[in-house]
């Protein structure tokens, strides 16, 4: 699954501990999410679309197979 968390986390100027204390998970979890080792759970991702004002389809991406 490709995201632009990376991206709009720059775009609103935040490190990924900044936005991980704003979402409540750890820095470790928001660096696997932009690196896409670690699909977040459905909740972090409708906390992370609606912190970025997207919908959930926009900031994340499923790949073809």
């Amino acid at each position: 699954m490709k995201n632009l968390v990376k991206v709009e986390r720059a775009r609103h100027n935040l490190t990924q501990a900044g936005l991980a204390e704003i979402l409540g998970v750890s820095r470790q979890t928001i660096h696997a999410i932009e690196k896409n080792k670690f699909n977040p759970s459905v909740t972090l991702a409708i906390k992370m679309s609606r912190f970025f004002n997207m919908t959930v389809e926009d900031l994340f991406e499923i790949e073809d197979q």
